[in-house]
């Protein structure tokens, strides 16, 4: 009997892991509802001075040729038209589809070819540069066939996915892979990119990325690659994402994000130990200029803990959800300050007009500076002078780092020449003396480490470094 269970449960695991027989009837199913683009853009005439060629090399006469206009004609070439393919998909039957904003990006006609072979032109609803998506519009006489989304949560590393799209302007062409990693980040705020194995080339970027059902998973927007061809790492942009975006554009032609108003980093654990702080989770608060934050009584120095009932890990995740949440929404922000959690109310803005503005402080007190080392710096109080040469406001307070052990924790940690160290402890630093205390005041109550806010041409960031005597 116990054979027999054994065997099972490996064919049960076998058929689990089985590719699928085929991808044609998913791949049929679909088609319809895959899109190829062609956009026209005019390239005005060029006007500025040629590229640096080398004397001699076989590109010089090219470029002369290509930059300078013909014998006989005046001023710069003139206007010339460019052509770029790309790929989409309908997600109505009423004409709307998505595909990236690169490629109707200054598009002057954009034209959608259907799998039947026909064509209609587009028009652009509202794009949003930041993940990357474009939404645009057709006018049809007859519903046209349209693919439904999917979510992207659910899919795991290792689930089938197909690609379909417009490679390199071969026209329709399927691809299949699975997912290879999720939640992956390349440079937008909002990103979170699935990873696929299946073929990705250029041209395809705005296809689809289905699941096994033929909801639409991902929308396919990059690729890691040294050569500018597929080897296998590519990226589509999660329907999680994709969902909010649309919708926003299709109701407002534009993108209307959560605004916070706080300027945060990641809670490192030697960060959660100078703030007494258990577990190095969260989101510390560096700056809070005026806002929504500032108004509610968010200060720099609290780690947010919690935002509209949600944990928060890290920065990522907290930019992403207040991005998702509605403009004008009450929520309830945990945050942890001197010791204990709060709860504080804060009344969202709107990020795509929220004004950067910079909150004033006191009045610097002048005084001659005084050079004292201290943690492996030597500092000095902030005057008019270094202000000058550091080109900071003249509110700024604090202490300069004017030189550096280039063998201790502070350059290991980061803080270089021309730092500006302006609270310790989560208080303010105006002299030498000020962060004496704050070291003692450390050591006195058990910490090994100082919580320093040290800002880098106006950037602000927090740095722990050890206050344990040696």
């Amino acid at each position: 009997m116990l054979g027999l269970v054994l065997l099972f449960a490996q064919t049960s695991l076998a058929l689990a892991r089985a590719a699928p027989e085929s991808f044609a009837d998913l791949a049929e199913k679909v088609s319809p509802a895959v899109v190829n683009i062609t956009t026209r853009t005019t390239i005005a005439g060029h006007t500025g001075a040629s590229p640096m060629v080398p004397e001699g090399s076989p590109l010089e006469d090219f470029f002369r040729d290509f930059m300078n206009p013909p014998e006989g004609q005046e001023g710069p070439r003139p206007p010339r038209r460019s052509q770029a393919l790309g790929s989409g998909f309908v997600i109505s039957e009423d004409g709307f589809i998505v595909t990236n904003n690169h490629v109707i990006e200054k598009a002057d006609e954009i034209e959608i070819e259907f799998f039947s072979g026909r064509t209609l032109d587009a028009e652009v609803v509202g794009t949003d540069p930041n993940t990357d998506i474009a939404l645009l519009k057709v006018e049809s006489d007859e519903p046209l066939p349209y693919v439904d989304f999917g979510d992207s949560e659910t899919m795991r590393v290792g689930d089938w996915v197909m690609a379909m799209g417009n490679p390199l302007g071969q026209g329709f062409s399927v691809s299949a892979g699975i997912v290879s990693a999720s939640g992956r980040a390349l440079s937008g705020t909002y990103d979170d990119y699935i990873q696929t194995d299946a073929a990705i080339n250029r041209g395809n970027s705005g296809g689809p990325l289905f699941n096994m059902d033929g909801d639409v998973v991902g929308v396919n927007t990059a690729i890691l690659s040294p050569t500018g061809g597929s080897i296998g790492i590519g990226f589509a942009m999660s329907s999680s994402v994709v969902t909010n975006v649309v919708e926003q554009l299709k109701e407002y032609g534009e993108t209307r994000r959560g605004w916070l108003g706080v300027r945060i980093q990641d809670v490192t654990p030697d960060m959660a130990e100078a703030m007494g702080l258990g577990d190095a989770r969260g989101a510390a608060i560096t700056d809070v200029p005026e806002g929504p934050a500032a108004e509610a009584g968010l200060k720099s120095g609290d780690v947010i803990l919690s935002f509209d009932g949600v944990d928060v890990d890290d920065t990522r995740g907290l930019v992403r959800q207040v991005g998702e949440t509605a403009v004008g929404k009450t929520v309830d922000v945990t945050v942890f300050r001197d010791g204990e959690t709060r709860r504080i109310d804060v009344t969202l803005g709107r990020r795509e007009t929220a004004e950067g503005a910079v909150p004033a402080a006191a009045t610097p007190e002048e005084a001659a500076p005084q050079e004292q080392e201290l943690l492996g710096m030597t500092l000095v109080p902030l005057n008019d002078e270094f202000r000058k040469q550091l080109e900071l406001g003249g509110n700024t307070e604090g202490l300069v780092v004017k030189d550096i052990d280039e063998v201790g924790e502070a350059y290991e940690k980061g803080l270089r020449a021309g730092d500006v160290i302006t609270e310790a402890g989560q208080r303010k630093v105006t002299s030498v003396e000020n962060l004496e205390e704050r070291i003692e005041e450390a050591r006195e109550a058990g910490r090994k480490s100082l919580l320093l806010l040290v800002r880098r041409q106006g950037e602000p960031r927090f740095v722990a470094l050890s206050v344990l005597e040696e």
